[in-house]
């Protein structure tokens, strides 16, 4: 199963002024086309770029869901159900829907590698179809 994308990963790639520019763009390239997005994290970084880089940095991102380099994962119900039950459990840590749902999805499809620039959610967190997660770049 390919790897999983995480926002962060998204947002580096797209800006070419973010400090993780380079790795998250060559990771992107090297995983393309078809690299499974949950969709809360599509809609997040959009929001993110278009509000912090440009409406242009915006529409790359969609571009990049019409040209199939990322495939838009859709949440079930029994995501949002598992999703929850993640946010309730790590709310020490502020776990949001976004990454909640992103681990959620993860499980379901049995994804073991997550892109994702942000270290402690997704380090903090036991899947539970495994000990922990593998996290690139």
């Amino acid at each position: 199963m390919p790897i999983l994308v995480d926002t962060g990963v998204l947002l580096g790639a797209i800006d070419a002024d973010d400090a993780a520019h380079t790795r998250c763009a060559a990771l992107l390239d090297v995983h393309a086309p078809g690299l499974p997005v949950p969709v809360t994290v599509i809609a997040e970084a959009a929001w993110q770029l278009e509000n912090n880089v440009g409406v242009e940095a915006e529409a790359a991102l969609l571009d990049s869901v019409i040209a199939g380099e990322l495939t838009v994962v859709d949440i079930t119900a029994a995501d949002y159900v598992r999703a929850v039950e993640l946010i309730r459990r790590y709310a020490d840590l502020g776990l949001g829907l976004v990454d909640a749902s992103a681990i959620a999805i993860a499980e379901r499809l049995n994804v073991t590698t997550i892109a994702t620039l942000d270290r402690r959610d997704f380090t903090d967190v036991r899947p539970a179809h495994r000990d922990a997660f593998e996290l690139v770049p």
